[in-house]
């Protein structure tokens, strides 16, 4: 039985042993169903107005059979992205000007500044299929700077296909994000892993930023959980229930195989975490009988422990900006906690005040953690399992979801505007879907059906 290294205090409640269960299988308990309360909202952003802008379809430049169809494609994917970037405001489509400009001599930019359009800026451009490639040339004007209005201009020239299509409306999109969004690059080439669950078994999936390009990665008819993206996007580490209990396990995605990752040397090995430099990885190991944090190298080797202290330690994640600090959940004072430490074990500093908290993920910049939080765990507790953001400096936080069932497995996107977690709003966890949504809890949408929990985004 994979539970019996796990030792703990007789005296302590079912609450307690329940942290002890999920701190070995990673199947955490039910959220409460009841209503959350005593929350307040701030805003995550600078103040700062987003920028208006009209995105036009495309113009057609060719009749060639695929052109229409890649067009749509193209068009409905660039819409997406640059609303859903979170630093404009898209013109409705309804209120564009009827004309379609391909190309810089087409365009009459009073028609595009005034009303009713009143845009800032203007993405367009032409699309068209010869010999079997998709030839797009994507233009952003700007549209008050009447002399000189020509901000970007891209070519793109790929072989013909749905995906292409989108690859490239991705692409356009994040250049655009990076010229107006203060040079932070965009995440529409990013990705997302996940877990899915299917037949009894658990792999681990991928998906592209929006949901899109769902596909399976593992195919090893077991349990596999916490997927974690190396910061180069080439291995997948996570934990997978085999012969030897739950171990950690590593995947290519060079090579489309797993990897040989050797055994941690005993117990439970659970939840791994990159360092930002790709060449360690933190995880929660019973090998010494209760769960501690350790680090490894990337291959395995040379594993050290950093905590130590009676009740389990478990879900650690670094800081992406310095590599310097881990954060973390203990249950050295009963109820799991967050808690942050240097990456050598010291200075340790506990940041949440009570209740249950569980599965931290830490800003780029390194100045917040998102977790899942019950801040008023307890049966008849009128509280439940949502998703949080605190500022490390100050220990202030903010929750970001309300009142719609059990949150949990935040994680942030590379620009760090947004945030990807997993919700069921019935709190049964067959129901999980995947979620994302900007850092401040506003525009929430669904990515997946039921079925897929704890998902990772990947660093770029």
């Amino acid at each position: 039985m994979i539970f019996s290294t796990v030792r703990y205090p007789i005296a302590h409640s079912a609450r307690h042993f329940k942290f002890w269960l999920a701190a070995l299988t990673l199947l955490f308990v039910s959220a409460s169903t009841l209503h959350a309360q005593d929350w307040f909202k701030t805003e995550t952003s600078t103040g700062a107005a987003n920028i208006r802008i009209a995105v036009a379809d495309f113009k057609s430049t060719s009749s060639d059979a695929q052109t229409t169809p890649l067009k749509s494609t193209f068009d409905a994917t660039l819409y997406s992205d640059l609303a859903n970037a979170g630093i404009f405001d898209i013109v409705s489509k309804s209120l564009l000007p009827q004309a379609t400009p391909g190309g810089p001599s087409e365009i009459v930019l009073a028609q595009w500044a005034n009303a009713p359009t009143s845009a800032a800026m203007i993405a367009f451009g032409n699309f068209g299929v010869q010999n079997g490639r998709a030839i797009v040339n994507g233009f952003l004007f700007d549209a008050k700077n009447a002399q000189y209005p020509q901000v970007l201009a891209k070519q793109y020239n790929e072989e013909a296909s749905e995906d292409s299509a989108r690859q490239i409306a991705h692409r356009f999109a994040d250049e655009i994000i990076f010229r107006l969004g203060g040079g932070t690059p965009g995440i529409a080439e990013s990705k997302i892993f996940y877990v899915r669950v299917a037949n009894g078994n658990k792999e681990i999936w991928q998906m592209d930023y929006d949901g899109a390009n769902q596909h399976a990665i593992t195919h090893l008819g077991t349990i596999s959980i916490s997927p974690r993206i190396s910061p180069d996007n080439t291995r997948i580490a996570f934990s997978s229930l085999g012969h030897d209990g739950f171990q950690i396990r590593m995947f290519s995605l060079l090579l489309g195989r797993p990897v040989n990752f050797p055994s941690a040397g005993g117990g439970t090995n659970l939840s791994p975490a990159w360092s930002p430099n790709g060449k360690e990885i933190a995880y929660s190991s019973s090998r010494t009988g209760d769960p501690e944090i350790w680090i490894s190298d990337a291959n395995g080797n040379l594993s050290r422990r950093i905590t130590s202290f009676r009740g389990p330690d478990v879900s650690p994640v670094f800081n992406p900006k310095t590599g310097a600090q881990i954060a973390w959940i203990s249950g050295r004072t009963g109820l799991p906690q967050l808690y942050i430490m240097d990456s050598d074990g010291s200075a340790v500093t506990r940041m949440t005040d009570g209740g249950y908290a569980t599965s931290p993920s830490w800003s780029p910049n390194g100045q917040f953690l998102a977790f899942a939080w019950d801040r008023k765990y307890g049966p008849g507790a009128p509280g439940g399992q949502d998703i949080y953001v605190m500022e490390i400096a100050t220990k202030r936080w903010i929750q970001l979801t309300h009142d719609g069932g059990r949150c949990d497995f935040p994680s942030w996107s590379p620009d760090g505007r947004h945030i990807v977690y997993a919700n069921s709003a019935d709190g049964v966890a067959s129901h999980m879907k995947v979620w994302s949504m900007l850092a401040d809890g506003t525009q929430r949408r669904a990515l997946t059906g039921p079925g897929a929990d704890m998902p990772n985004w990947s660093w770029k």
